[in-house]
């Protein structure tokens, strides 16, 4: 991704933001420091996916996971009752 300057950014605004409308995102940074990333609104989804935490996208959750075991709880609360 590239990383442009404030000073670069003011002068060549229009080309960068064409760009970026066509999918090349780009950072503008200050004294080095990236500030603020641009981004097409019309980017895919796909792209925008944000990281929940450090297992994202490594696990999926079933379709029937507040059902799972219900069987052996009602057998376990029956025993003890």
């Amino acid at each position: 991704m590239q990383i442009v300057n404030i000073h670069n950014a003011k002068a060549n605004l229009s080309r960068l933001i064409d760009r970026a409308a066509k999918g090349e995102p780009f950072i503008i940074a200050k004294a080095g420091k990236p500030l603020v990333k641009v981004v097409s609104i019309n980017q895919p989804a796909s792209a925008q996916a944000r990281r929940i935490d450090f297992m994202a996208g490594q696990f999926s959750v079933p379709d029937d996971f507040d059902r799972m075991g219900d069987g052996q709880i009602e057998q376990q609360f029956d025993a003890n009752a």
